[in-house]
């Protein structure tokens, strides 16, 4: 697959912006602002392609696609990816990556609230999008991923530990934005994912936060 796309299906209007606009994320990759960038492979990917969590022919979303580091891991595994931004700037980071890399991968621009795929994907990757997501958006969110997910399908979430003072007081700071497991457990329930044993793994990450691997299966 090769290709970029602005997304959005006919008649589909944008949702009501809530936390950071396209604008915000486009000023930060135009910039080059994006401190959550490790600027290399997620660490937390290469086990998981080593184990078999995403095989090679699979349809993988990545939603928040950003530089794309992942998105050329994955198509460089054999995978059928299909990255999803809402800034043209990362966009164009992305297509950039792969195109120096001499991979292909299927690229588009579009708010994920406001766009649907034309096939269900066998396994999600998301480091950096519920994150960046204000809480606000998250129910929307998940309850597409599900029916965006073939029976059987893997979500691998990132949930940033991002916990400050000012979200005990209860007041909601900008993202990345704090991925509570408890919160997550009532996004992504027993009913619609299977969620394997405590505990998971916890990796700390440069900028301070640290991201709590969960590999949940869709049933039913």
């Amino acid at each position: 697959m090769d290709g970029s796309d602005r997304a959005g299906a006919a008649g589909t209007a944008p949702t009501a912006p809530a936390g950071p606009t396209a604008g915000f994320w486009q000023e930060r990759f135009a910039s080059g602002r994006t401190p959550w960038d490790r600027g290399e492979v997620n660490p937390a990917l290469e086990p998981l392609i080593a184990r078999g969590t995403f095989p090679a022919g699979a349809l993988v979303l990545v939603p928040g696609c950003g530089a794309g580091h992942e998105v050329a891991r994955l198509a460089a595994a054999g995978c059928r990816v299909l990255a999803v931004d809402y800034a043209p700037a990362a966009v164009a980071l992305t297509h950039e990556r792969l195109a120096r890399a001499g991979l292909d991968a299927r690229v588009v621009e579009a708010d994920l609230l406001a766009w649907s795929p034309s096939e269900r994907f066998d396994a999600v990757w998301d480091q950096a999008c519920l994150c960046a997501l204000h809480p606000d958006r998250w129910t929307a969110y998940a309850t597409r991923l599900a029916d965006w997910m073939s029976p059987g399908g893997t979500l691998v979430l990132l949930a940033v530990q991002a916990e400050r003072e000012g979200r005990r007081q209860g007041f909601i700071e900008g993202p990345p934005y704090h991925c509570d497991v408890n919160a997550m457990r009532a996004l992504f329930p027993s009913s619609a994912w299977k969620w394997p044993k405590p505990p998971y793994k916890s990796r700390a990450h440069r900028s301070g936060f640290a991201e709590l691997q969960l590999l949940l299966t869709r049933v039913g």
